[in-house]
């Protein structure tokens, strides 16, 4: 089924082989994981640009799989006017909350949040039970980004620790998301636009 390019953007310190990120990469030839050179001392200028030099790399359209601290860097990315025209979606799995009280300083390197809704569409997956940013957080950075929210359920982090092993949900997500990416994409370019001339 692919129709795109899928690039697999881990958070703080990777995502390990147990993590559905890593069984997507052996599971589906379309992944691709954007590298960084540092996955334990994240730099917000160092992971973008790391971001957008795989998103000019790779044959369009782009679908980006982004989790924890990778949404952060999803937002920052396109906030700064990156090949955002390559991008035709994001699924963006458990965004962190870089400002939370008791975030670890290479977190907070992340925050605030970009507000800037993206000028692709865009889906968040929260759990409700995410330690490192609440279900109402989820929903808030959802908003500001004008993406859907899909509430998950209780399953921790969504990450290996969760149990999901190949974690199918979110594969008929992404599979939803590529059907899409051939839509137009000018009403997410108009709509952030719009909100940006508002601010």
């Amino acid at each position: 089924m692919a129709l795109a390019s899928v690039r697999i953007i881990p958070g703080l310190g990777g995502s390990g082989p147990d993590h559905w990120q890593s069984r997507w990469l052996r599971l589906r030839p379309e992944c691709r994981r954007v590298e960084q050179m540092d996955w334990d001392d994240p730099h917000p200028a160092r992971w973008i640009a790391a971001l957008d030099a795989a998103v000019r790399a790779a044959p369009a359209p782009v679908v980006l799989v982004a989790h924890s601290l990778g949404c952060a860097l999803v937002g920052h990315w396109a906030a700064q006017a990156g090949a955002v025209d390559r991008v035709g979606g994001a699924l963006l799995v458990a965004p962190c909350d870089p400002s939370r009280d008791g975030a670890p300083a290479v977190i907070r390197r992340f925050a605030p949040l970009p507000a800037s809704a993206l000028p692709f569409r865009s889906t968040v997956v929260a759990s409700s039970d995410d330690p490192y940013a609440t279900l109402d957080r989820a929903q808030r950075f959802a908003d500001d980004w004008g993406s859907a929210l899909i509430d998950a359920g209780p399953i921790g982090h969504i990450n290996a620790q969760s149990g999901l092993g190949d974690w199918l949900f979110g594969q008929v997500l992404l599979d939803t998301l590529i059907a899409s990416v051939n839509d137009d994409r000018t009403p997410y370019r108009r709509a952030a636009a719009l909100r940006a001339a508002r601010r």
